[in-house]
C-alpha cells in the first residue's frame, strides 16, 4: 500500500477519487505539522540562525495518526501544493517521520485531475531544498523581525502591538497615500462642450468638447478660471461651426490574460466587494474539488492542452472566427514561469453546470470567462473622430464608436461606451444648438482599495502571491487600518504612530526598494542562486545593531491621546482618550500609578425613526465588531429589532415591513415580501 500525503483533507478526497484503494490511501496533514514556536524567537542566531521547530498542539493528533499509517505502508509519496509553503510542508512531513528528503518521492500537479495525478506519479522527483531553503529564510526573516522589533513598540508606543516585514511596508503605503490627500490643493479647471446638429440628421444631436486653441490642445487645466471661460464664450458668439476633418478607421480591443492570484482577487473585489481572503477561500476550494488549476501563481502562461481545449471549445460554441490563438507575457516582478495561471480544468464545465454555492459560482464563472475569452478574438469597434472649427482659432473634437463584431466580448463584458454620430460630411455647417461651460477641480489620489493596494504591492515586488490576502487581513485584525464606508484603507491613530516610529528609526524596514530587494534574494534562494544564511546574516546584523541602539535613543514613550474634561474617580487627575491596538478608551493620565480605564461612549446616529417593534424606542445607526454598519432599537437588549439596511420611515404598502434603503433603491425590509 502507497500512502499519499497533501495537506488538505478536501484535497485528499479528491485526489482519493482518481486512485485505486488497493493501491493507494491518500491522508490529509491538516496543514503544517512543524513551525516555530510561539513563546519564544525560536530562533539561535548565535549559529548561522538554526530553527527550533516544534510540533503545535493542534497538529499532533495528525502527525500520531500520519506516523501509524507510514508503519503499515510501502511507500510514501509527498503531493502537497507545488509552491515553496508547499515544498516546505513536505519537508518537515519528511522530517516528522523519518524520511530522509533526500530519497524521499515528491509529486507536483498543478490541477488535481486524473491525467494530471496519474503524470505526476509517473514523474516523482526529490524534495527540492532550494524551495525549501526560500520559504525557511522568509519565516526566519519574518519572525527575527516580528520578534525582535514588536517589544520595543510595546515600550515606546503601546502593549499589544506588534511590526512585520511585509506588513509595515504595506501599513506605509496607506499612510502615504493619506497625507497625499491631507496635503493636495484641488486646482479649478473649466471645460466647453457645444451640442450641434446637422440640417441632414433629421435633429440627431451630438456633443462636441474644445478640444485646441490655436492649435494647441486645451488640456484639463488650460482654462483655469471662469474668467478664461466666458473670454472664450464671448469669441465664439455668432461663429459658425464647420466640420474641418473627419477621420474614420477601425479600432481594435484584446482581452485580458487569464488570471493570477493578485488580478483575480483585484476583480473579485472590484465587481463582488470580496476581501482578498474570502477569494483566495473560494478558490482554494474550487482547486481542491478540481474546477480551477492552483490558485497561487503570478504567471499568465497556459498549458499546451489547456490551449488546445479552449480552440475547440470556441470553434465549436461560438464558430472559428471567435478564435484566436493567442500568448501572453508574464509582466511581475519575480514572476514563475514554470507556472501556469489560473484557469478552470477544462472550458466544458460550464459554470450553469456546476453544483456549488452562489459565492463559489461567481468565482468560477470569472475564471471560466477570463480564460475562455483571453482565446478569443479581438473586439472590433468602428470610430469616428471629427473636428470642427470655430471662429477661426478653436476646434471642438466629437468622437463616435460603433461595435462592429463582438469578439471575446460575447463572453466576457467590459466596459465601453457606443457613440453613434450622425451621417457629417467635411465642410458641412453646423447648426450650434448650445453651448455649454463646466467648472471642475482636480482630485486627489484616491485612497487604496483592496484591489488597489494588491495592484500596488504587486507593482513594487512587495510579498508574493501567497502573501497578499493574509498581509492586508493582518494590518486590519491589528487596527493599523481599517475600511470607511466606501471600503477603501484608512490608517488609524495608532497605525499613524507605528509607521511614524518605524519610517523615523528603521527607515530599511518600511522602504518598499528595500522589500523589494529582499524578495529578488529569497527568489535567488529558490533558484539556487544564493544560500539562505548569508542572507539573513546580511540582513541581521545591522538591524541588530540599530535596534539595541534605538532602544537607548527613543527615551520618550509616543504619546497619542486627546485632552477631555473627565476626571478621575480613583486619583482625581485628568482623563484623556488614548489609543490602544484595538481603538479608543478614556484612561487615567496618572498611569502607571494609576491604571484606570473606561470604555469609550458609542456616538449612535439617531434616525429619528421610531421601533416599529416595541415602538417606544428610536433605530439608531450601529457598529459591528467588523466596523459593518447596521440600525436597530436604542432600547436594546429589551428590544432586539435590528436591519442591515437604513430604513426610510415609510412601510410597505403589502405587508407592513419597514422600507429600506437598497443601494439606489428603496425595497420592504421583509425578504418574503414580493
Amino acid at each position: 500500500m502507497k500512502l499519499v500525503i497533501v495537506e488538505s483533507p478536501t484535497k485528499s478526497k479528491t485526489i482519493q477519487r482518481f486512485l485505486p484503494e488497493s493501491d493507494y490511501i491518500v491522508k490529509s496533514s491538516f496543514g503544517h505539522v512543524r513551525d516555530l514556536p510561539k513563546s519564544d524567537l525560536g530562533v539561535d542566531v548565535e549559529h548561522d540562525f538554526t530553527p527550533k521547530y516544534v510540533t503545535p498542539r493542534k497538529a499532533q493528533p495528525h502527525v500520531k495518526e500520519l506516523k501509524q499509517e507510514f508503519k503499515k505502508s510501502d511507500e510514501v509519496i509527498f503531493a502537497t501544493d507545488e509552491d515553496r509553503e508547499g515544498e516546505s510542508i513536505s519537508w518537515h512531513l519528511a522530517k516528522t517521520l523519518g524520511i530522509d528528503p533526500e530519497k524521499a518521492k515528491r509529486i507536483v500537479f498543478h490541477e488535481i485531475t486524473k491525467s494530471a495525478i496519474q503524470n505526476a506519479l509517473e514523474n516523482p522527483r526529490v524534495i527540492d531544498m532550494n524551495l525549501v531553503d526560500a520559504q525557511q529564510a522568509r519565516r526566519i526573516l519574518d519572525r527575527l523581525v516580528g520578534y525582535k522589533l514588536s517589544p520595543l513598540l510595546w515600550k515606546k508606543v503601546a502593549r499589544g502591538l506588534s511590526a512585520g516585514r511585509v506588513q509595515s511596508v504595506t501599513v506605509r503605503l496607506v499612510v502615504d497615500r493619506e497625507r497625499e490627500i491631507q496635503k493636495f490643493n484641488p486646482e479649478e479647471f473649466w471645460t466647453i462642450e457645444a451640442e450641434l446638429q446637422s440640417s441632414r440628421s433629421k435633429g440627431k444631436k451630438f456633443v462636441a468638447r474644445l478640444y485646441k486653441i490655436r492649435n494647441e490642445v486645451a488640456d484639463k487645466l488650460h482654462l483655469k478660471n471662469q474668467e478664461h471661460s466666458d473670454g472664450i464664450l464671448k469669441d465664439l458668439e455668432g461663429a459658425n461651426y464647420q466640420i474641418q476633418k473627419i477621420e474614420r478607421k477601425e479600432t481594435k480591443r484584446n482581452p485580458l490574460p487569464p488570471f493570477t492570484t493578485s488580478t483575480l482577487q483585484q476583480e473579485a473585489s472590484r465587481k463582488f466587494g470580496m476581501s482578498s481572503r474570502q477569494t483566495m477561500v473560494i478558490a482554494q476550494y474550487l482547486y481542491e474539488r478540481g474546477y480551477i488549476t492552483y490558485h497561487r501563481t503570478d504567471s499568465v502562461n497556459l498549458s499546451q492542452q489547456s490551449l488546445d481545449g479552449a480552440k475547440k471549445f470556441i470553434q465549436s460554441k461560438y464558430g472559428e472566427s471567435y478564435y484566436y490563438f493567442r500568448v501572453f507575457k508574464t509582466t511581475s516582478k519575480g514572476a514563475q514561469e514554470a507556472h501556469e495561471a489560473i484557469r478552470p480544468t477544462s472550458p466544458n464545465k460550464i459554470p450553469d453546470t456546476l453544483k456549488i454555492e452562489p459565492r463559489q459560482k461567481k468565482i468560477y464563472d470569472l475564471i471560466w470567462k477570463r480564460f475562455v475569452a483571453s482565446q478569443m478574438a479581438q473586439a472590433v469597434f468602428d470610430a469616428t473622430t471629427v473636428d470642427i472649427s470655430a471662429a477661426d482659432i478653436y476646434t471642438f473634437r466629437a468622437n463616435g464608436s460603433i461595435l462592429k463584431f463582438d469578439g471575446f466580448l460575447k463572453i466576457y463584458p467590459v466596459k465601453f461606451e457606443e457613440n453613434d454620430l450622425p451621417e457629417l460630411s467635411e465642410n458641412e455647417i453646423l447648426e450650434l444648438l448650445k453651448l455649454t461651460p463646466y467648472q471642475h477641480f482636480t482630485q486627489p489620489p484616491a485612497r487604496y482599495s483592496e484591489a488597489t493596494l494588491i495592484k500596488e504591492l504587486e507593482k513594487n515586488g512587495i510579498g508574493r502571491p501567497s502573501t497578499y490576502a493574509p498581509t492586508l487581513s493582518t494590518i486590519q485584525e491589528r487596527n493599523y487600518v481599517q475600511k470607511n464606508e466606501q471600503k477603501k484603507f484608512q490608517p488609524t491613530e495608532i497605525g499613524i504612530a507605528v509607521n511614524d516610529l518605524l519610517v523615523e528609526h528603521f527607515p530599511d524596514i518600511v522602504d518598499t526598494r528595500f522589500t523589494a530587494d529582499m524578495e529578488q534574494n529569497l527568489d535567488k534562494i529558490a533558484e539556487g542562486k544564493e544560500k539562505w544564511v548569508p542572507v539573513i546574516q546580511n540582513f541581521y546584523r545591522p538591524f541588530s545593531q540599530i535596534l539595541e541602539a534605538k532602544y537607548a535613543e527613543i527615551k520618550d514613550r509616543v504619546k497619542i491621546e486627546e485632552k477631555t474634561d473627565k476626571v478621575c474617580p480613583e486619583c482625581g487627575k485628568p482623563i484623556a482618550i488614548k489609543f490602544g491596538r484595538f481603538g479608543k478608551f478614556y484612561a487615567c493620565t496618572g498611569f502607571p500609578q494609576c491604571r484606570h480605564t473606561e470604555p469609550l461612549e458609542k456616538k449612535e446616529v439617531n434616525t429619528g425613526i421610531k421601533c416599529p417593534k416595541c415602538a417606544d424606542g428610536d433605530i439608531v445607526e450601529k457598529r459591528t465588531k467588523k466596523k459593518r454598519v447596521f440600525y436597530g432599537c436604542n432600547k436594546y437588549p429589551a428590544c432586539d429589532f435590528a436591519l442591515w439596511n437604513k430604513p426610510t420611515g415609510e412601510k410597505c404598502d403589502k405587508c407592513g415591513s419597514m422600507m429600506v434603503e437598497k443601494g439606489k433603491n428603496i425595497a420592504c425590509s421583509n425578504k418574503e415580501c414580493a
